[in-house]
C-alpha cells in the first residue's frame, strides 16, 4: 500500500487536498485486491489438502459461536490456536475440527483432543450444526438446553466426558436427531419423556451415569430406535409393558439391543417385549426382576443374546426359549428358576455359552447338550441336577469351560472330561467319582482304604440268579466232599482194626507150637533171621534196651514173622496190643528159619 501510494506521487503530484480522495480509493482497491489474494492462498490450500471448500466464507454467527465455544474450552495444547480472529479461513480446513458448507459450520469435530472448561450456550448460534462430537476430553459441567435449538442436528457425540446435572429436556426438540450418547458422565435426575420426540432416533445410550427414575414409557413406543441402553446407573421401577404397542399402527419397531443390566429395576418382564421381532440383544442382570420368564420371549427368532443373570426369576425353565436358533449366549444365573433342564435344549442350534449356574434345577443332565456342537462354555453348578453326567458331553470338541460342580450327581465321571478340566469342576457331588486320582470309583483298580457303602450295597444287589444257584451248588459239593472225606477216614481205622484181629488169631495157632523161651541177645539179633521191631500203637511205654535185655517168649508164627511175649526185667509184661515183636526178614533169612523148623520136627 505505502508503495502504491508513493507511486502515485510520483507520477501525478498534486495539492494536499486534491489527493486525500485519490488515497482513499487506493486504499479501497488495496484492501479488495489483499482480500483476493489471501482468499486465492486459502482455496490453494484447501484444494491442497482433502477437504474441500467452496470458496464461500463463514457466517458472522457461526464465526461469533465458534468463538464463544472457543474461549469456554480449556485447551490445553494449544490446538485452538488456528481458530483466529479473523474467521476468514474457518470453513477452509485451517480450523481444526470444523466443516462448513455454502458458509455454515456444519460439523464440529474435536474428540480425544485433552480438551477441558464446558459448552457455551452460544453454540445454537450454529444453527446448520448436524454433527457435535466432543467425547474422550475432559469437559465438564451442564449439557446447555441451547443444544435443543439446533433443528439441524443428527448427532450428538458427548460420551467419555465430565458432565454433571441433568440431561436438558429441550433435547427432544431435534425433530432429526439419530444419535444420543452421553455415556460414562456423570449425568443425574431422571430422564426426560421429550427425549422420544426425536421421531428418527435410532440409537440412545445413556448407559454409565448416576441417573434415576423410572424408564419413560415414550421411549417404549419409539419406532426408530434401534440400540437403547442404560446400564450401570440407578434406574427404578418396572420395565414398561408397552413396547411395540401403539394404536392404529403396524409398522416393525426396529428394536435390536436393549441394556438395562446393573440398576435397581423391579417387576416381572413384560410379555410385550416378545414383539419386538428385531431384537437380537437383551441384557438385564444384576437388577430386582421377580416373576418368570414369560414364553413370549420364544417369539424373537432373531435373538442372540439373552442375559437374565442374578435377579430373582422364578418358574421353571421355560421351553420356548429352545426354539430360538439364533440364540449364542444364555445366562439365568443366579436366580430362582427351578424345575428340569427341557430336553429339547438342542434346539438351541448355535449356542457357544450356557450358564445356569446358581439356581434350583433339579432332574438329570440331558444327554442332548451333546448335540450342540457349538457350546463352548457350559455352567450348571450349584444347582440340585442329580444322575451321571451323560457320556455324550465327550462330543463337545469345542467346549473350552465345563462346571458341574456343587450338585447331587453320581456314577462315573466320563474319561474325557476327567482329563479336559479341573477336579474342581465335579467337586461337591459326593457320590461323583473317578474325576480325581483322590476319589476313585469303587470298581477302579486303585485301592480304597475306605469304600463307601452305597456301591457296595448296589454290587451286591445285581447279583444274578445264575450265580447264586453256583454258589450254592458249589457250597453243597464242598460238603459231600467233607462227609466223603470223613467216611473214607472210618473205613480205613476199621479196616486197621480188623487187620489187628487177624494177627491176634495166628498167634494163637502158633502157641501149638512148642513154646520156647529167647534171650534178649536172639531178639536183638534174631540169629541169621534178625527182624526190625515196630511199634504200632501210640509211643512206647518203655526204651529200645529194656526190650533187649527182657525175656521173650514165642506166641505165635506167620508167613509175616514171630510174635513174641516180652517179660522184661522188672517182672512186668509188655501188654501185647500196645507192644509186641515182629520179626520179618527177607526171602533168604525166612529160608532159613523153615531150615531151623524141620531141624525142630526131625528132633
Amino acid at each position: 500500500m505505502r508503495m502504491k501510494r508513493r507511486i502515485g506521487q510520483c507520477q501525478h503530484p498534486m495539492r494536499e487536498s486534491e489527493r486525500a480522495p485519490s488515497q482513499q480509493s487506493a486504499t479501497g482497491s488495496s484492501l479488495l485486491l489483499l482480500r483476493i489474494v489471501m482468499l486465492s492462498l486459502l482455496a490453494h490450500a484447501s484444494s491442497a489438502s482433502s477437504q474441500s471448500w467452496d470458496g464461500i466464507i463463514i457466517s458472522q454467527a457461526d464465526y461469533q459461536g465458534l468463538q464463544a465455544l472457543k474461549h469456554a474450552l480449556d485447551d490445553p495444547r494449544g490446538l485452538l490456536r488456528g481458530w483466529n480472529d479473523t474467521g476468514l479461513d474457518a470453513c477452509s480446513g485451517a480450523w481444526v475440527g470444523i466443516k462448513c458448507v455454502k458458509g455454515k459450520v456444519i460439523a464440529i469435530q474435536l474428540p480425544w483432543r485433552g480438551l477441558g472448561g464446558r459448552i457455551t450456550e452460544k453454540i445454537s448460534q450454529l444453527a446448520a450444526l448436524r454433527k457435535l462430537s466432543l467425547h474422550d476430553n475432559s469437559i465438564g459441567g451442564q449439557i446447555p438446553s441451547a443444544i435443543g435449538f439446533l433443528p439441524q442436528l443428527r448427532g450428538l457425540y458427548l460420551f467419555n466426558n465430565r458432565f454433571s446435572g441433568a440431561i436438558p429436556p429441550s433435547i427432544g426438540n431435534c425433530p432429526i436427531l439419530r444419535t444420543i450418547d452421553l455415556s460414562n458422565n456423570s449425568l443425574a435426575g431422571s430422564i426426560p419423556s421429550s427425549i422420544a420426540n426425536a421421531s428418527k432416533l435410532y440409537r440412545l445410550n445413556l448407559s454409565h451415569n448416576n441417573l434415576s427414575g423410572a424408564i419413560p414409557r415414550s421411549i417404549t413406543r419409539s419406532a426408530s430406535l434401534t440400540f437403547f441402553s442404560l446400564q450401570h446407573n440407578n434406574v427404578s421401577g418396572p420395565i414398561p409393558d408397552t413396547w411395540g404397542i401403539e394404536s392404529g399402527s403396524s409398522q416393525v419397531y426396529q428394536l435390536q439391543t436393549l441394556n438395562l443390566d446393573y440398576n435397581s429395576i423391579s417387576g416381572s418382564l413384560p410379555p410385550s417385549l416378545g414383539g419386538l421381532q428385531m431384537l437380537k440383544e437383551i441384557t438385564l442382570s444384576n437388577n430386582r426382576l421377580n416373576g418368570s420368564i414369560p414364553e413370549d420371549i420364544g417369539k424373537l427368532s432373531l435373538l442372540q443374546t439373552l442375559d437374565l443373570s442374578h435377579n430373582d426369576i422364578g418358574g421353571s425353565f421355560p421351553v420356548t426359549i429352545c426354539n430360538l436358533s439364533s440364540l449364542v449366549e444364555l445366562s439365568l444365573e443366579g436366580n430362582k428358576v427351578d424345575g428340569h433342564i427341557p430336553d429339547v435344549i438342542d434346539g438351541l442350534k448355535n449356542l457357544s455359552m450356557l450358564s445356569l449356574k446358581r439356581n434350583q434345577l433339579s432332574g438329570g443332565i440331558p444327554a442332548t447338550l451333546g448335540n450342540i456342537s457349538s457350546l463352548s462354555q457350559l455352567d450348571l453348578s450349584e444347582n440340585n441336577l442329580t444322575g451321571e453326567i451323560p457320556a455324550s458331553l465327550v462330543h463337545l470338541t469345542g467346549l473350552t469351560s465345563f462346571d458341574v460342580s456343587d450338585n447331587n450327581l453320581s456314577g462315573r465321571v466320563p474319561l474325557l472330561l476327567a482329563r479336559k478340566f479341573n477336579s474342581s469342576s465335579f467337586m461337591g457331588n459326593i457320590q461323583l467319582c473317578g474325576y480325581s486320582i483322590t476319589v476313585p470309583c469303587p470298581s477302579s483298580p486303585a485301592p480304597s482304604l475306605s469304600p463307601p457303602l452305597i456301591p457296595t450295597r448296589r454290587r451286591h444287589a445285581k447279583l444274578s440268579t445264575k450265580a447264586i444257584i453256583l454258589i450254592v451248588a458249589g457250597a453243597v459239593l464242598a460238603v459231600l466232599l467233607l462227609l466223603c472225606c470223613v467216611l473214607l477216614c472210618c473205613v480205613m481205622r476199621k479196616r486197621s482194626s480188623s487187620g489187628e484181629k487177624t494177627g491176634g488169631g495166628a498167634s494163637a495157632t502158633g502157641r501149638d507150637e512148642k513154646p520156647g523161651p529167647a534171650t534178649g541177645a536172639e531178639v536183638e539179633s534174631g540169629g541169621e533171621a534178625g527182624g526190625k521191631l515196630v511199634h504200632f500203637e501210640g509211643p512206647s511205654a518203655f526204651a529200645a534196651d529194656d526190650l533187649l535185655c527182657a525175656t521173650a517168649e514165642i506166641m505165635g508164627k506167620s508167613t509175616y514173622g514171630t510174635v513174641y511175649k516180652a517179660t522184661l526185667e522188672d517182672g512186668n509184661q509188655a501188654p501185647k496190643e500196645r507192644s509186641f515183636w515182629s520179626s520179618i526178614s527177607c526171602p533168604r533169612e525166612a529160608l532159613q528159619l523153615f531150615y531151623m523148623l524141620g531141624d525142630r520136627r526131625r528132633r
